[in-house]
């Protein structure tokens, strides 16, 4: 109870715990709390291995507490009320407000989903870990603080690995579900207005002459053959381009909505080119979030965040965007093991070696957490079909009337994929997001 009303009290507060009324907003002091409580809970999770007993306990409890303040979150809708006398009269009634009715409970499974993947390695006893005096325990690349897997001689069996792979394949459908929902509340955020003030009045200036041409001239864009043309050496090259793309897009929007054309924002480009520019730089914005790992987060996503001030957006943004983290640290993790096997197998990368010593219990795991897998998959489908992810902002009416219906429909389990069918529709960021596959979480952010 002491704990409680300590974490509450800074919330309140603001995280000034002068009193004097100079803290951050509500929406923000959450978010903080929630990325804070995830980094002292999973910063050490270094290995392949269960969470200690304690540290589970503590993230369980702690993040109920938090996610606790959504349920007081509520919106009107309309209900019938049978009085005394047999009739029924229509009334407004309460109840949770429908991003968060949708996506709390998917955060929740995918959490879940994250805590048992680690709790499945209690008993692999294939691959362990070099001590941290072992010689050979120096990375040469940049994770130099993490243990190094250490594989039998041979390698693993070939069991392991198909087991190792369904874990990551697994790992993998979570992270993008988490990603999907991040996206989608971050794209809904309003644009500060500070923000705004920072920009130049044109692409142009934002991006600069070499890349405003390479975007904006001739009929036909190749997205790859341009981001080949860039120099993309370092993680700040890679972000300094993307906070210019960026700033390019929010540019261009402003000023296709901009009425007076005689405005500082108003355009003489036309409307149709000017959605052909957007719709090329959201492109590459696209390719660079699925190509490149470990982006920090743009100067809009972060100005967004700091700025929000809708308490409900700021949870699901800070804890979609905490499992992502978790769910890429847990992949990384997988593949530093795969990696090593491979080297064992193929020292100088020539032929391999079969490590065939497969006892049965290690076939009955196999198919174990091949049919875990299976319905995790079914699962992750039901959360990415029922939860809103690819909803569209405009659609905010259909979706407070047709939740039941989803609710039922996922109850009924009717997941038949619809036919493919061509139209003339513009994919919005969300939707065109879910298509591209294997994204990864920009883990420098946490």
């Amino acid at each position: 109870m002491e704990l409680m009303k300590e974490r509450f009290s800074k919330l309140l507060l603001g995280e000034d715990m002068s009193g004097g009324g100079k803290g951050v907003s509500s929406a923000l002091a959450l978010s903080n709390a929630i990325t804070n409580l995830a980094a002292s809970v999973f910063g050490e999770q270094r290995r392949l291995e269960p969470m200690a007993p304690e540290r589970k306990a503590r993230w369980r409890k702690e993040i109920d507490w938090l996610l606790s303040v959504t349920d007081y979150i509520v919106e009107f809708v309309p209900s019938k009320q049978k009085n005394k006398d047999g009739t029924h009269m229509e009334i407004m009634s309460t109840r949770q407000r429908t991003d968060l009715h949708m996506n709390i409970p998917a955060l929740r499974k995918l959490d879940a989903m994250l805590i048992d993947c680690l709790d499945n390695f209690k008993e692999q006893n294939e691959f362990t870990y070099m001590s941290k005096d072992d010689d050979k325990n120096k990375r040469k690349d940049d994770k130099w603080w993490i243990p190094t897997p250490k594989v039998p001689p041979n390698g693993l069996s070939e069991s392991t690995r198909k087991w190792l792979q369904f874990q990551k394949d697994s790992v993998n459908q979570v992270l993008k579900a988490a990603l999907a929902i991040n996206a989608q509340v971050i794209t809904e955020m309003e644009i500060p207005e500070n923000y705004m003030d920072s920009l130049p009045k044109n692409g142009r200036a934002s991006l600069g002459d070499s890349i405003y041409r390479s975007i904006t001239v001739g009929d036909y864009f190749d997205p790859d053959h341009f981001l080949s043309t860039m120099d993309l050496s370092s993680e700040h090259k890679i972000l300094d381009l993307k906070n210019r793309i960026e700033a390019s897009v929010v540019i261009w929007k402003r000023k296709m909505n901009a009425k007076d054309g005689k405005s500082a924002w108003g355009s003489a480009v036309s409307l149709e080119k000017r959605e052909l520019f957007e719709e090329r730089a959201e492109t590459i914005l696209l390719i660079m979030k699925q190509r490149f790992l470990g982006i920090p987060q743009s100067a809009l996503e972060i100005s967004k965040i700091e700025y929000n001030r809708d308490v409900g957006q700021a949870v699901l943004e800070s804890y979609s965007r905490i499992l992502e983290s978790l769910a890429f640290t847990v992949m990384s993790r997988i593949e530093d093991v795969l990696q090593a096997d491979n080297l064992e197998r193929n020292p100088s990368h020539g032929e391999q070696k079969q490590y065939l010593q497969q006892d049965s219990s290690q076939v009955m795991r196999e198919d174990k957490f091949r049919h875990t897998n299976d319905e995790n998959d079914a699962q992750l489908d039901d959360i990415i079909r029922f939860h809103g992810l690819a909803l569209d902002q405009g659609e905010n009416e259909t979706k407070k009337d047709s939740t039941d219906n989803l609710l039922k429909e996922k109850d009924a389990k009717a997941l038949s994929k619809p036919p493919n069918i061509v139209t003339n529709k513009k994919l919005s960021y969300i939707e065109r997001l879910e298509t591209l596959g294997g994204l990864r979480s920009p883990t420098a952010r946490h």
